[in-house]
């Protein structure tokens, strides 16, 4: 069984749109890199014109 990890030790990037840090998930290890946003509504907020 794998060894847990505390949430502490997670990379973290911060939200290209809120700014607010968020850390790594189980979901995104494929394309970590390629994660920008932090949730769903803060990337369809980007999409939207000012």
């Amino acid at each position: 069984m794998a060894k847990m990890r505390r949430k502490a030790d997670l990379p973290v990037k911060l939200c290209a749109r809120c700014g607010r840090p968020f850390a790594w998930r189980r979901k995104w290890a494929r394309d970590w890199e390629a994660v920008k946003f932090c949730s769903d509504r803060c990337r369809t907020e980007a999409r939207k014109p000012l």
